[in-house]
């Protein structure tokens, strides 16, 4: 197989939650570009149907599902239908996520003064909205003994940024996660199985879109100090995601398992000096 190949996803089954977010519709363009067959799953069913039709219009195979990745149930009856459908789980990309208003500090707010039960739900619906997906769908990829998942990370995993407790505490939970999954589905089934995370770099999503910018559109002092400290001097596009994601669900990655990649602009690198 030469290398181009190795990169192919041709007729690879992926499933993709969180399918109807911005970045999601990212990750569903690039899957179907490199041939994958994708299940996108997600609550909202107009978008999740809008997905399906991007893949057909790049001639693509795909179907929707409306699950909600906190419920066990909905992700096992989701599973079923693909088995029907395709037979197999080649892939899966946790992209379900994002913050919570409520569980956004607002500046003039003091810490103490944070609405404990939404940054619990922030937490939940990051770090077990990964879990409860990868311990559903990677069952099938252990039984066979291939596959690939992809978590979401973020660069509050590695770098405090304020004002997001909930968002942090969970992408920590899902850094630590991605690592214990890729050992354990390594040394208990296959050395075929493999576990990473892509942690973007900030990006303007419907989730962070009051964090980042004005109601005119432009930037808020936030989304400022953002691109202030970033090398590449910008926010990153949701399409500059797309390689990062084939590379890790692809053959050419088959010795690439733990890891967090950033796709940053260089923000984790720089000290800021």
């Amino acid at each position: 197989m030469n290398i181009l190949d190795r990169f192919s996803l041709k007729g690879k089954v992926v499933v993709v939650t969180g399918g109807t977010g911005i970045l999601g519709k990212a990750f569903v363009k690039a899957l179907a570009e490199a041939g994958a067959k994708i299940c996108v799953i997600g609550r909202n069913e107009e978008r999740a149907n809008e997905r399906v039709r991007l893949v057909q219009t790049l001639g693509g195979d795909a179907f929707a599902v409306v699950a909600d990745v906190m419920d066990e149930d909905s992700m096992r009856s989701a599973k079923d239908l693909i088995i029907r459908k395709w037979g197999t789980i080649d892939g899966l990309v946790n992209a379900a996520g994002g913050n919570i208003p409520g569980a956004t500090i607002a500046p003039d707010e003091d810490i103490f003064d944070n609405k404990i039960g939404h940054t619990i739900k922030a937490i939940e619906l990051n770090l077990y909205g990964t879990i409860i997906p990868t311990m559903v769908f990677g069952e099938v990829m252990a039984e066979k003994g291939v596959g690939s998942i992809i978590n979401i990370s973020s660069l509050a995993a590695s770098r405090p940024i304020t004002r997001v407790l909930g968002y942090t505490v969970a992408k920590h939970g899902v850094d630590g996660f991605t690592k214990w999954m890729a050992s354990e589905l390594a040394l208990r089934y296959s050395n075929k199985i493999r576990v990473n995370a892509i942690a973007p770099g900030v990006f303007l999503t419907e989730q962070n879109r009051t964090l980042l910018t004005n109601v005119d559109g432009s930037y808020t002092d936030r989304a400022n100090k953002f691109v202030q400290g970033t090398p590449f001097s910008r926010l990153g596009d949701p399409s500059e995601l797309e390689g990062t994601l084939v590379y890790l669900l692809s053959d050419a990655a088959a010795f690439v398992t733990g890891e967090t990649i950033f796709v940053d602009g260089g923000f984790n690198s720089w000290s800021g000096v």
